[in-house]
């Protein structure tokens, strides 16, 4: 991963209380003032960066991140520098990093905003069975496949470092996804349509894992048949 970030000032990166202050991009922003209930749907990962200080700032921030989104869509971040990725989606450095602290935290608050925005689009269907949650995730990716080089990236990153947003983030979505599959499951498993004998916590896991590892296949090789072999778990697991 590209370490070409420009130099942050160290009281920046600690994500203070917002206070105060002028939006550092004075370009007009279409639509941002628009700012929908919607975008508040429950996540228990921690908002990435700064959310801005006024409804103004945290629209403009969401824009960024709209902008980032169409942009990666294709090849994800590609190694670019903050600066470059400013220049790309038509804001100023300085917006970015009134927002960001660090090209790491800009990307990591990318793919947590692509998923947030899957999530609220899929929110008033129908409740999922737990062996087709995976699945349909994954096909929502192969629509954008610059997320998924980003996930993969952002993954790798985060096992590397110590400490840092990718770490954190990832950590605690793992958790989160695991938690909310072995539900899933417990409550397939009541309704008779998953069988009995497994255990949902490993299994869960293991859905995890397989999804994880198809889609970086997927990625090296677009022919895997990445949907089907998830949905084979529903073969597997069925009473």
């Amino acid at each position: 991963m590209s370490t070409e970030d420009e130099p942050v000032d160290q009281a920046r990166a600690v994500d203070p209380a917002p206070v105060p202050s002028a939006d550092p991009d004075a370009s007009p922003s279409p639509g941002s003032a628009s700012a929908r209930p919607a975008d508040l749907a429950p996540s228990a990962a921690r908002r990435i960066g700064r959310a801005g200080s006024y409804s103004k700032g945290i629209a403009r921030r969401r824009e960024i991140l709209d902008r980032a989104i169409e942009v990666f869509r294709d090849r994800g971040a590609d190694g670019t520098s903050l600066r470059r990725i400013a220049q790309t989606i038509g804001v100023s450095h300085g917006a970015l990093l009134h927002y960001f602290s660090s090209r790491e935290e800009l990307l990591v608050a990318v793919y947590e905003h692509a998923e947030r925005r899957r999530h609220i689009g899929r929110a008033d269907g129908e409740r999922e069975r737990s062996v087709d949650v995976m699945a349909n995730a994954a096909l929502a990716n192969l629509e954008v496949p610059g997320l998924v080089q980003l996930y993969s990236t952002l993954v790798a990153t985060s096992i590397e470092a110590e400490s840092g947003p990718a770490k954190k983030y990832f950590t605690d979505r793992f958790e989160r996804v695991r938690a909310d599959l072995e539900r899933r499951l417990r409550e397939d498993q009541a309704s008779g349509i998953v069988r009995g004998d497994v255990d949902p916590a490993r299994t869960a896991a293991l859905i995890v894992a397989a999804s994880d590892g198809l889609q970086i296949q997927w990625l090296l090789e677009p022919t895997i048949a990445l949907q089907e072999s998830l949905e084979t778990f529903a073969v597997l697991l069925a009473p």
